[in-house]
């Protein structure tokens, strides 16, 4: 499951190495650049009502979240500037994600910018160039390694109902949340273990 705190990073995607990263030109706050970004997914989508359809869009940082599910202006800068955008275009679900920035204001107008040309090419180029530029921010499903059971710490080659795993889920959620102590690759790896447990007991 895509969170919008801890920042979920794209599996898959290369991250930035700290000393690569760089100090931008942009000029620009961090409520103008968060507000930004979903204006722009707005104006792609055709979806103006997003706090309708919140799950549509998740603007995933290491920044703590205001009521809204929106990252919070005013919390206190994260040693990890990533930020990674995920929605959906034409029924598809798409990624955008930058952390070449050293901050987390900079790498979210980057991508409001990177949407914003990708319009352009909407407006003034052809269908399939359009769809070729999408290919390159596809969101792939994270793959779980370890199997479910073992990342829920459920008894491997057990039968668990439903609310076993929804509490087994609770449980080890809880323990691996970045705020408790625990790792934001444990925490997702808890997630995606939770989507694939319950994959498999509906079918």
């Amino acid at each position: 499951m895509i969170e919008s705190y801890p920042l979920y990073w794209p599996e898959g995607r290369p991250r930035t190495s700290r000393i690569s990263r760089e100090r931008s030109r942009f000029d620009t706050s961090f409520a103008r650049a968060r507000d930004e970004v979903v204006r722009q997914v707005e104006l792609m989508t055709g979806r103006y009502e997003w706090m309708r359809h919140k799950a549509e869009l998740i603007l995933s940082t290491n920044v703590p979240l205001r009521r809204d599910g929106l990252p919070m202006a005013s919390a206190r800068p994260p040693d990890d500037p990533g930020v990674a955008v995920y929605f959906n275009y034409k029924g598809n679900p798409v990624c955008f994600a930058c952390d070449r920035w050293l901050t987390v204001v900079d790498n979210m107008q980057a991508i409001a910018k990177t949407i914003d040309a990708l319009r352009g090419i909407s407006r003034w180029g052809t269908g399939d160039m359009m769809e070729a530029a999408f290919k390159g921010f596809t969101a792939l499903p994270a793959p779980t390694e370890r199997g479910w059971r073992d990342v829920l710490g459920l008894q491997p080659g057990t039968a668990p109902t439903r609310a076993d795993i929804e509490s087994a889920f609770r449980r080890r959620r809880s323990e691996c949340h970045p705020d408790r102590g625990g790792s934001a690759d444990e925490f997702h790896a808890v997630q995606a273990a939770y989507q694939q447990a319950i994959k498999e007991v509906t079918l």
